[in-house]
Formats: structure tokens, C-alpha cells, sequence
């Protein structure tokens, strides 16, 4: 099968197997989803009504895609017959080191994953609340009189780098190379760019984990690259290699979210003014916050097929590849109704934009702190923003969807003055 991309951007068809029945085949393409431009969420949705339950589209070296709630929720939960043991599409090149311990299924997943679980605990998010607010109020604080930004690279990446170098003890001047480099990882065309991402950042990762092998500190990264199993400690292409992943996530993720969010806010004023109206109301925040999340998911992290086995009707075979996309549990109608409609009164929003089973997200609490101190924190000293006019949002799909550009503009102090002279 070909992972090609052809002249034009689209990539090369594979052709279909003999074990796949042609009434499942559909013409889809994670990087090139029509509509997306727009609304990544309502034009994957759109495939979600349109395509089969579970098809087989001949795009990125071809693979199966799960489109419902129940589907996904079982393939992420059931890693016997859905390994994580390749999770990228199209698949990385061949002798590319696999991700950490995000390429690991039970029993080995459990001993790599404990360390990143314990340091990511909800008391332990606690304590590092007061660092998320007090850079959230300062770059606020910078932003606010300029009465506009550029809100992915001013703020959204901003928060997230801050909080996560200083997890890990990194130097913050390195942010802009570390920032460039997830972009390509995480929304490279091709493997290729997502591979050579990935090295580059192994590269400049090597002299920080051995530093913190020799001299282990009590910041996250000294206890990732010296876990123990069975009383042996990885080896340092393994801590490497954890390390990357971690690094991935902490930086780009949580920056999705926001640029998500705040693009919502800026296009639908009844919503702001919900928030704004309820923001000492801890309960309600948390609960619209789980709408918007629900509304906006984020990954699309692959599996593969270990053997041959059948599925509600589907001949899988032992290497097949299939995207059980997290973000279409929360927009499926047959468990959230009205699903593109962000409604803060519903009475539970069901989604799995952080995952399920093993591999659940273990910086989801962290994730949902910095959303709930942006809220609390940015609507108060600008209530009001829109988008800034004649801009357009830019949008990318990927194995992780995200907001590459969102320029917001608002009324300042100064702009009252003008107005109250003229």
C-alpha cells in the first residue's frame, strides 16, 4: 500500500484489499476533510452521518475508520483485538522508534505510564493552579490594552509551553524551536515531516536526559527518564523517546483546546455572556467546560490490528489499521442530542475527547485547569472579543486537529476615549 502524496496534496489511493467488501469502502482523507476550513467538527461530523457505521477508505496507505460512540468507545477500551502498537496514519516509516508508552499495550504500558499518571494527579494540578493563573493574568494583562492579538501564538501556545518547560525544568528561550517542531509532529503532511520532527526533538532532548539520569532533580522530566522495571531502568532511547511524547502533549493539545474555545466565544456572544454572568459559579463552569470540550475533541490516535477476528460483521486482518477517532464520540446523536449545538444546560455531555481504557489521557485534570483559568481569568478583562474583521480562522486536521491561526480583536480604554471626544 502507498503512502504517497501526489502533486497535487491529495494522498495516493491504495488499492483494496481482497478481505474488504466494497460496500464499506469510502473515499476519506484525515488531511483533507471537505468542509474543514470552516468547522473541522461539523465537516468530520458530516462523515459521520454520511459514511458507514465502520468503513475503509484507500487514503493514507488505506485503513478502516470507526465513526460511532459505541465503536470507538470499545476499540479504545479493548486493546487485545485494537493494539496501540502503531497509532500514526499513515503509518511512521519503517525503524522509527515507537512513542512512549503511547505505542504500548498492558502488560508494559502500565510501568512506563505510573510515573506520568502520579505527576499529573488532581492534587498535584492543585498546586501548580497558582503558576497556570499567575502567567494566564500576565499575558492577559499584556494583551488586553492592544485591543487585538493573534490568539494561537499569543496566548494559546504561550500558556501551555510556560507551564509545561517549567514542569520539566527546560530553559523557556527555547520555546519558539519546541513550538515549530509540535507543529510538524502533530500536523506534518507526511510521515516524513512528522518523522523528521520527531528526531529533531529526540536530538535536542538528548544532552537534558542524560544530565537528568547522571542528576536526578524532582521536576517531571528526571522522573520519566529514570523509571524502573523490574528494578532496571530504561534505557536512554526509551527515556528519550517517553520524554518526546510527553513533551508533544504537554505542548500542543491543551493549545488546541483553547484555540478552539476561544474561537467558539469569539463568534457566539449569548455563550460568552452565559459564562461571564456564572463565573464565581465553580459547579456551572465546569460543567460548560465538558460541553465545550465535548463540542471541540481533538485527537484521532490510530490502532492496528494484531490478528485476524471478526467485528459486527467486519473480516479484520492482522495488520489492518483502523482510526477510532476520539472527537466523534461527543458528536454522535445517538448518545449527545443536537450534538454542533453547544448547549450549557444539557444535562450531561458524553464524550471521550480524552480517551478511555488504558490509554486515557493522564494530563486531562491539568487540561481542564488551564481551560477553567483562562475562562476565569481572560472574560473578566475582555469581555468583549470577536473575530478581528476580514481575518479568517485557519484550521488543520491531523492525527491532532488544531487552530493555527485566530486573530481577535476587542474595545479598549483608549477606544472609549475617542469615542467620548468625537
Amino acid at each position: 500500500m502507498s503512502n504517497a502524496v501526489e502533486a497535487d496534496g491529495t494522498s495516493a489511493l491504495a488499492p483494496k484489499p481482497q478481505h474488504v467488501p466494497e460496500h464499506v469502502v469510502y473515499d476519506f482523507d484525515l488531511y483533507d476533510v471537505p468542509g474543514a476550513s470552516e468547522d473541522i467538527h461539523r465537516a468530520l461530523k458530516a462523515v459521520q452521518d454520511s459514511a458507514p457505521d465502520i468503513f475503509w477508505t484507500p487514503r493514507n496507505g488505506g485503513h478502516w475508520v470507526a465513526t460511532r460512540a459505541a465503536d470507538i468507545t470499545a476499540m479504545q477500551r479493548d486493546y487485545r483485538h485494537f493494539s496501540n502498537r502503531h497509532i500514526l496514519i499513515p503509518p511512521a516509516p519503517e525503524g522509527t522508534p515507537r512513542q512512549i508508552p503511547l505505542e504500548m499495550d498492558p502488560p508494559e504500558h502500565p510501568f512506563y505510564r505510573r510515573q506520568l499518571v502520579e505527576a499529573l494527579l488532581p492534587a498535584v494540578v492543585a498546586d501548580l493552579e497558582q503558576n497556570v493563573r499567575k502567567v494566564t493574568v500576565e499575558i492577559i494583562e499584556r494583551l488586553a490594552p492592544q485591543g487585538e492579538c493573534e490568539f494561537i501564538g499569543d496566548f494559546a501556545k504561550v500558556l501551555p509551553i510556560h507551564v509545561f518547560l517549567d514542569m520539566v525544568d527546560l530553559p523557556l528561550e527555547d520555546k519558539p524551536y519546541l513550538l515549530d517542531l509540535t507543529e510538524d509532529s502533530v500536523r506534518g503532511r507526511t510521515a516524513e515531516i512528522r518523522d523528521n520532527a520527531h528526531r529533531a526533538v529526540g536530538g535536542y532532548l538528548h544532552k537534558w536526559v542524560l544530565a537528568r539520569r547522571e542528576k536526578p532533580g524532582d521536576d517531571l522530566l528526571s522522573k520519566l527518564v529514570n523509571v524502573e522495571i523490574a528494578g532496571e531502568r530504561i534505557t536512554l532511547d526509551e527515556a528519550i523517546a517517553y520524554a518526546s511524547l510527553v513533551l508533544f502533549g504537554g505542548l500542543d493539545t491543551v493549545a488546541g483546546m483553547l484555540g478552539f474555545v476561544a474561537r467558539f466565544l469569539a463568534t457566539h456572544p449569548d455563550h460568552r455572556r452565559q459564562l461571564i454572568e456564572r463565573l464565581d459559579d465553580k459547579a456551572f463552569l465546569k460543567h460548560a467546560i465538558e460541553e465545550l470540550i465535548r463540542r471541540h475533541g481533538l485527537a484521532n490516535t490510530a490502532r492496528v490490528i494484531p490478528e485476524d477476528f471478526e467485528y459486527k460483521g467486519i473480516f479484520f486482518r492482522a495488520g489492518d489499521r483502523i482510526l477510532p477517532p476520539n472527537l466523534l464520540v461527543g458528536l454522535d446523536d445517538r448518545i449527545n442530542a443536537d450534538p454542533l449545538t453547544v448547549d450549557f444546560s444539557r444535562e450531561k455531555p458524553v464524550h471521550a475527547a480524552f480517551g478511555n481504557g488504558p490509554h486515557a489521557c493522564p494530563g486531562a485534570t491539568l487540561a481542564r485547569r488551564e481551560l477553567l483559568v483562562f475562562l476565569e481569568e481572560w472574560l473578566p478583562r475582555i469581555p468583549k472579543f470577536e473575530l478581528k474583521p476580514g481575518s479568517t480562522p485557519v484550521l488543520a486536521t491531523g492525527m491532532v486537529n488544531g487552530v493555527l491561526r485566530l486573530d481577535l480583536g476587542w474595545p479598549t480604554a483608549g477606544d472609549a476615549s475617542k469615542r467620548a471626544a468625537a
